[in-house]
């Protein structure tokens, strides 16, 4: 059995390592730097997590846990996403730019669970039909998680980090405006991209 300090060191290492994935990356982040900032020893480090990759691991399961421990309130699971922590959300960001395991197995969850939510909206009326359920769903997750992906770009022009919840608010308020609203008013371009995806397809 662990003791209770040594389950809390164990979890301020972790949290510190994800502060620092999040904003080094996993290759930019060394062991020797996560024991500084969470101010125990490199060795203890290795004693709970056994490397690098295992924190990452440890790192990679919490934020998957975190963002999946919005229960079954809402099916939308970049909702879940927004109301994250923000050093999750800035790991997130982070991850699916390094394409780790955990971020792929993310981002497949939150497109199938939205593919479900848009779904249901089909049935009860509040979401227009879809040609391409799929693709429709793995577009409007990726236009949402754009802002987190592109942070310094993004961040620089709304003058926020897309991963404080102020700025992500607001970007996903304009992409939901626009989804709901409509952007163009008349359907050329729809019609252009149709055309070239009939042509196009085997």
């Amino acid at each position: 059995m662990r003791s209770a300090s040594d389950l809390t060191a164990r979890a301020r290492v972790r949290d510190a390592a994800l502060a620092r994935f999040g904003t080094d990356g996993i290759a930019g982040t060394s062991v020797r730097a996560v024991a500084a900032d969470a101010g125990v020893s490199p060795a203890l480090v290795v004693h709970h997590f056994g490397s690098k990759e295992g924190l990452r691991q440890a790192c990679d399961d919490y934020v998957l846990d975190s963002i999946r421990s919005g229960g079954e309130t809402s099916i939308e699971a970049l909702g879940e996403v927004l109301q994250a922590a923000t050093p999750i959300r800035r790991y997130l960001a982070r991850a699916l730019l390094d394409d780790t395991p955990a971020a792929r197995a993310l981002f497949a969850e939150i497109v199938d669970r939205t593919e479900a939510w848009l779904a249901a909206g089909e049935q009860e009326g509040w979401v227009r039909a879809s040609a391409d359920a799929k693709a429709r769903a793995v577009t409007y997750v990726s236009w949402l998680l754009a802002p987190l992906v592109l942070g310094d770009q993004v961040g620089r022009l709304l003058g926020g980090d897309p991963a404080e919840t102020a700025t992500a608010v607001r970007g996903a308020r304009a992409g939901l405006e626009m989804l709901t609203h409509g952007l163009f008013a008349d359907d050329r371009w729809l019609t252009a991209f149709t055309d070239i995806d009939e042509r196009t397809r085997p």
